[in-house]
């Protein structure tokens, strides 16, 4: 239960145990102490009125949806765990993102019909990509996988083929 449940429960307690009551329990009696003190002067009968009404609590604000990242912001991440895990450093990740950043803009999607390369690292062809795994076409992870590997073989870092890239317009 949430706190707006509770307290509306003990709200509603308090009200059912002072109406069944009669109204005549302590904690309204400090309340009324000078009107009963008058009453009993002119002998008329005085009862604290209490208002019973519905407690109704409009519910507006739903519990915070957590958005996804976007798939850039995704799939950086999971670059950089990679990149990371080959004992590189934050300098190579950098490298990295400046190269895929131009080549694909770190889309998975990314096709250039000029040449048929395909995704984030823009292999070409794009098919090359399956020995990693199948969803090649879909799976920005298994691209990921498949560009460092590649980078790795061909350039032995990251930086070294973004220097390829830079000199070349190319890698």
């Amino acid at each position: 239960m949430d706190s707006r449940s509770v307290l509306r429960n003990t709200v509603a307690a308090v009200i059912a145990a002072t109406v069944a009551g009669g109204g005549s329990g302590v904690a309204w009696a400090g309340e009324w102490a000078g009107e009963w003190a008058a009453a009993e002067q002119t002998g008329e009968s005085v009862r604290p009125v209490t208002h019973v009404g519905v407690w109704t609590t409009r519910v507006t604000a739903r519990p915070p949806r957590f958005r996804q990242a976007p798939a850039k912001t995704l799939s950086k991440a999971y670059a950089f765990r990679l990149v990371t895990r080959h004992t590189w450093s934050g300098q190579q990740f950098q490298c990295l993102d400046s190269l895929w950043t131009r080549e694909s803009n770190w889309d998975h999607r990314a096709y250039n019909q000029g040449s048929g390369a395909y995704g984030i690292p823009q292999a070409l062809p794009g098919r090359k990509m399956g020995y990693v795994a199948g969803d090649w076409r879909f799976n920005p992870q298994t691209q990921i996988r498949w560009g460092l590997r590649y980078i790795k073989g061909r350039y032995g870092s990251p930086c070294g083929a973004w220097g390829h890239f830079r000199s070349h317009n190319w890698y």
